[in-house]
């Protein structure tokens, strides 16, 4: 499980240098940023930041998200 702390202080990295790039925690499993749509999974209960991985998911409806994210995105 994410700590609340850590939901908290997590930002998108492809905004937050430019806005707040507020995200939010969607069904224990997903980060997605308010503003530019990409989406970071939680896998074993560590948020994967990458840009790379968000790009992957950019165009997933937040209805269509794997839960839980595949095993591969924590590599």
């Amino acid at each position: 499980m994410v700590s609340a702390e850590l939901i908290e202080i997590l930002r998108c990295p492809n905004c937050v240098q430019e806005s707040e790039g507020n995200l939010e925690f969607f069904k224990d499993h997903w980060f997605i940023c308010e503003e530019c749509g990409r989406k970071y999974p939680v896998v074993d209960d560590i948020p994967v930041m990458l840009l790379d991985v968000g790009d992957r998911y950019i165009k997933t409806a937040k209805k269509d998200l794997p839960i839980p994210p595949p095993q591969e995105d924590a590599q």
